[in-house]
């Protein structure tokens, strides 16, 4: 293996167990994403089953200050702990304890205020308003608990220990979607008991990632006097600016359901919700794998290994982009056979949707790695303004889009590809260079494979459900993994350099390392 590759024992052993992990926490949102929709749709009816949707993207805007507050903690927490300095971890950590947990407190007044008028700010079926009203009660208090049990779970994430953070996701995902399924069969199909699973869900999530911290790092103490003023501005100045990226960041990623409620209904609602839900999906998915590459570059950092950080990035990047190449390219290939078979053929129309709001995510998941490195370095106030302005501009373009075009909610998916686009393959992979001084075009070349993979996919799919009927989910199964096969193939013998493949390999464990070193690779170390 590359000596790039240079990690400590601890930090290689634990490697393999959060890649089994993020496998694990893959097929549980893969099942639970899929089954839950047509389950919803059965039950509650396309209109009510586009307000779950909404309720979570809108309380998404409730919790940003304190994500922001979670991602800064995460990046000084790490260096203090991988530093020994134990006395500033928990400065740290008690100062973002405390003062998240009196901003949680002031919020919680305005999210409930909020909820109140939220069935009249948007179309919401007949019926429906109080349930509509309790279900964003329920969201918003689950966010908030999350967020701040996230004080503990940023210890798991100090410590590498990405496999008990997937365990906490699990436990929140399965706890929440087993009692929504329990308190609709014997109360009957109702939003507002959504909002309570969502609650309890979270209330459990919570527990379990306070257990664990506890016995992952057994340094940190909860204590009054270990409060510091002075950490507070260090800390705020920098979750200052993540607020700002994440303001920008929901104005991309939040903002599509909502405009198409405020424009077009509830009805129209629910059916963006089904496009956008595969895409949705597939973001979740890249975000738990880059996930695990921030601790290891705020490692790096702390480390002072730069040459590391930078060739791990790029690989990152690269194999990021061929990762979700694959998915991509199948959703776009067989949308419109997907709908048919998950939904239902009267919702097939909406294909083109679904390909419209999957296909560019090729390049805008491959560079979600760079994040990490503006975090690593504190350099977040740039990314900050270039985000919320390109954010604003995306509700803008949403809007005429929509309204003057003709084109519908049509309109919305084409704003938020083109303008997220456009800030992700030029603005991010520059600035991340200009953050480590190195070449401008370093990452732009990493995210070529990626888009060459997904359109190969995209094609060959195309071509197999037209010569194959693809009719039932058997045969797109079968179809799926026939192309998944040969992609793999192809791209572990002549797409990766001997550099990735050792950092891939990295991942696996013992018994499996012994494997995939004997399968050759007929490609040039670059």
């Amino acid at each position: 293996m590359s000596e790039q590759i240079h990690t400590s024992r601890g930090f290689t052993t634990q490697v393999p167990l959060n890649l089994i992990s993020n496998i694990a926490y893959f097929l549980v949102n893969i099942v639970i994403g899929i089954l839950l929709v047509p389950y919803f749709i059965s039950t509650l009816g396309v209109a009510a089953y586009g307000l779950i949707p909404l309720a979570t993207s809108i309380t998404g805007y409730v919790t940003i200050v304190i994500d922001s507050l979670n991602t800064s903690v995460s990046r000084f927490l790490t260096v203090d702990l991988h530093h020994e300095d134990y006395e500033g971890a928990n400065r740290t950590f008690n100062t973002a304890l405390f003062g998240l947990s009196a901003i949680i407190a002031l919020m919680i007044p305005v999210a409930i205020g909020v909820s109140l008028f939220v069935p009249v700010l948007f179309h919401v079926p007949s019926g429906q308003e109080t349930g509509m009203t309790l279900l964003f009660i329920g969201v918003c208090m689950a966010f908030f608990i999350r967020a701040w049990s996230g004080n503990f779970t940023v210890q798991l994430f100090a410590y590498n220990r990405i496999d008990l953070q997937n365990l906490v996701n699990c436990i929140n995902l399965i706890v929440q979607t087993g009692l929504i399924v329990i308190f609709f069969f014997f109360y009957g199909p109702n939003i507002a008991l959504i909002g309570g699973s969502y609650l309890i869900g979270a209330i459990v999530a919570s527990v379990v990632s306070i257990i664990l911290a506890k016995r992952v790092c057994p340094h940190l103490r909860i204590s009054f006097h270990s409060f510091d003023r002075s950490k507070v501005r260090e800390i705020f100045d920098m979750s200052w600016w993540v607020v700002i990226n994440q303001i920008g960041s929901l104005l991309f990623l939040q903002i599509d359901l909502i405009v198409v409620n405020l424009i077009f209904g509830a009805t129209a609602t629910g059916q963006y919700a089904i496009a956008f839900q595969w895409s949705s999906l597939l973001r979740a998915i890249a975000g738990v794998l880059a996930f695990v590459l921030t601790p290891v570059v705020l490692i790096y950092y702390a480390r002072r290994q730069t040459d590391s950080l930078i060739q791990i990035s790029k690989s990152a990047v690269k194999l990021m982009g061929l990762a979700m190449a694959l998915p991509i390219g199948l959703v776009c290939g067989f949308a419109p056979q997907l709908l048919t078979i998950w939904v239902g053929p009267q919702f097939a129309f909406l294909s083109l949707l679904m390909i419209i709001l999957t296909v560019h995510l090729v390049i805008n998941l491959a560079v979600l790695p760079l994040f990490a490195i503006n975090v690593a370095y504190n350099e977040v106030r740039v990314p900050g303004i270039v985000t919320l302005i390109m954010g604003i501009g995306n509700f803008a373009l949403a809007i005429a889009l929509s309204i003057y075009t003709g084109w519908g909610y049509y309109g919305v998916a084409i704003a938020g590809a083109i303008v997220l686009t456009l800030k992700n393959a030029f603005f991010i992979p520059w600035y991340a260079t200009r953050v480590l001084g190195i070449g401008a075009h370093t990452f732009t070349r990493s995210m070529i494979p990626g888009i060459v993979a997904t359109g190969f996919i995209g094609i060959l799919s195309v071509i197999l459900r037209t010569f194959f009927p693809v009719a039932t989910l058997m045969t797109l199964i079968i179809a799926g993994s026939v192309i998944s096969l040969v992609y793999l193939v192809v791209t572990w013998l002549v797409g990766l350099s001997m550099f990735e493949r050792d950092l891939f390999v990295m991942h696996l464990p013992e018994k499996v390392k012994r494997f995939v070193n004997e399968i050759p690779c007929y490609c040039k170390d670059r």
